[in-house]
């Protein structure tokens, strides 16, 4: 079943509020991180554990959904996905201690990923001639529900609300975009409607251009998700509004993101992937060896790198290796969320060694300079396939 244009706009429009609540638990688990170490007690590494697990689960649910949604269909597995999100919100709200709290970042995770999973090929198959561009307008509400998010957490911890109102903000646009996917019709993926064969699309798999970029995927997600998820915690010590940091590169990141179509136009996705990844760098530079106002700009250029990272990575899988389907998006965003949930757990291991010796200030700022490393090897791998992409297609 194709999908008329009001009825694809109707479900981009629910997709991106199915995103928003993954965004929202991004965006308030970080702004209460702290306010959960402090009431249960947990170390460094204990909360690295716990938000790691939204990261591992969002890889485990995206590699089953990509796996199935051709065979099930999207709407029966978006229904997982808000059952997944009720359940996470509530076990959290409820949560006793370091095992309910990762229980429930688990249902979340994998509500998260199964979102992901059914969303990037539900987009680009609703919109094959601008698929770049659409991703990107999708993905503006990852960091626009971190900005929300950040807010909530902000003006409700200002306000001596408990942590507890905050994750309960979360079940209004769970309940919205529930009702609003039960209602509607879903079309087949791209790879059905074009009649890709399931060994064509594995074959594709192993293309070294998709292995090369699956590669990437793992410092461009770590690059943007670790440094946003664990912000809070990292830069406490240097600045008293250490979350307004996040509200400003999701702020940024919103805004590009919304304007995608004139800046894909202008520099082609692979040239949006390198600019990417040379503002990242000089971002974190700025983050890991600045203070005061200079921090807050700082977050506004790491704001400006990490824009296009996630939804250019889908898009590129999408607009040159087409035949690897909801499989290939699947797969590329698991890497990287896997990555993540690896890397944050090593960080806040060593973030805990850190504190040991050092101070608050240079722990934090030592993981910074750390993660540093990542966009600097990116640039040169964006490099190269933006010039092998130009050779192709010259």
């Amino acid at each position: 079943m194709t999908a008329t244009t009001s009825n694809r706009r109707s479900l981009f429009i629910a997709s991106c509020a199915s995103l928003l609540v993954t965004s929202l638990s991004f965006g308030i688990r970080a702004g209460i991180l702290n306010d959960l170490g402090v009431e249960f007690e947990l170390n460094g590494s204990e909360l690295s554990r716990i938000a790691a697990t939204a990261f591992w689960g969002f890889p485990v649910s995206m590699i089953i959904g990509g796996a199935l949604v051709d065979k099930v269909g999207m709407k029966n597995l978006m229904r997982l996905a808000y059952i997944g999100h009720f359940a996470g919100i509530l076990l959290t709200i409820f949560a006793g201690g370091f095992w309910s709290l990762w229980i429930s970042t688990l249902f979340i995770g994998l509500a998260n990923g199964m979102v992901e999973a059914v969303c990037n090929p539900l987009v680009a198959s609703i919109y094959p001639e601008e698929k770049t561009t659409k991703l990107n307008q999708f993905h503006l509400w990852f960091p626009g529900g971190i900005v929300i998010g950040s807010l909530v957490a902000f003006s409700f911890g200002k306000l001596g609300l408990s942590w507890q109102v905050m994750m309960a903000v979360m079940l209004l646009p769970t309940i919205w975009y529930a009702l609003q996917m039960e209602r509607m019709e879903f079309p087949v993926t791209e790879r059905v409607a074009n009649k890709v064969s399931d060994s064509d699309m594995y074959k594709a798999l192993l293309n070294p251009l998709y292995i090369i970029i699956t590669i990437a995927m793992l410092g461009t997600a770590t690059s943007e998700l670790f440094i946003n998820q664990y912000v809070d915690v990292l830069l406490k010590s240097v600045s008293d509004n250490a979350i307004l940091i996040l509200l400003i590169t999701s702020g940024v990141m919103t805004f590009g993101r919304g304007i995608a179509a004139p800046v894909v136009e202008r520099f082609s996705t692979t040239g949006m992937l390198l600019f990417s990844a040379v503002f990242t760098t000089i971002g974190l530079y700025m983050m890991g060896t600045m203070d005061g106002s200079m921090l807050f700009v700082s977050a506004f250029v790491f704001g400006i790198g990490v824009t296009y990272f996630w939804p250019t990575m889908i898009g590129f899988v999408a607009t040159y290796l087409p035949a690897t389907g909801a499989v290939g998006m699947a797969v590329i965003g698991a890497a990287g969320m896997f990555a993540v949930s690896i890397y944050m757990q090593f960080m806040g291991g060593f973030y805990d060694e850190l504190m040991v010796g050092l101070s608050e200030v240079e722990a934090g700022r030592k993981v910074i300079m750390t993660t540093l490393y990542i966009p600097v090897v990116l640039i040169a791998i964006f490099a190269g396939i933006h010039l092998h992409i130009r050779r192709k297609h010259s």
